[in-house]
C-alpha cells in the first residue's frame, strides 16, 4: 500500500501482527516508509534511532493530530475522547504541508 504525501509517494506497511506493532521502526536507520496502525491511540519510540513524523487518523482518515518530527525515547498518546483512532508513522519531516482536518488516501498497488 502506498500514501501520497504531496508529490511524493511512500510505502506504508499494516502492522496487523503483534511483533510488527511491537517493533515498527526500533532500530532503523533512513527512514524512507511508512507504518499504519489500525486501532491504535499510542505509540513509543523508545529504541528509535531517528525521529519520525506521527498522524493520527480518524475513521474517515483525516488527520486529527499530528506531530512533525518526533525524538526517539518519546511518548505520542491522541486524546483518550478519540475513538476509532489509527497512527501513521512517516518519515521525519515529510508531512510538513499537512493540515489537521486533511484526508490521507491510501492507494493499493
Amino acid at each position: 500500500m502506498k500514501v501520497k504525501i504531496g508529490k511524493k509517494h511512500i510505502n506504508v506497511k499494516v502492522a496487523t501482527s503483534f511483533y510488527d506493532r511491537l517493533t515498527g521502526f526500533i532500530g532503523q536507520t533512513n527512514i524512507n516508509s511508512g507504518i499504519l496502525f489500525p486501532s491504535c491511540n499510542s505509540i513509543h519510540t523508545y529504541f528509535m534511532k531517528e525521529a519520525i513524523d506521527v498522524i493520527a487518523l480518524n475513521e474517515r482518515n483525516e488527520i486529527v493530530f499530528k506531530v512533525i518530527a518526533l525524538p526517539k525515547n518519546k511518548v505520542f498518546k491522541v486524546n483518550r475522547q478519540q475513538k476509532n483512532t489509527s497512527i501513521l508513522e512517516l518519515p521525519a519531516n515529510s508531512t510538513a504541508h499537512l493540515k489537521v482536518g486533511s484526508k490521507i488516501i491510501f492507494e493499493n498497488f
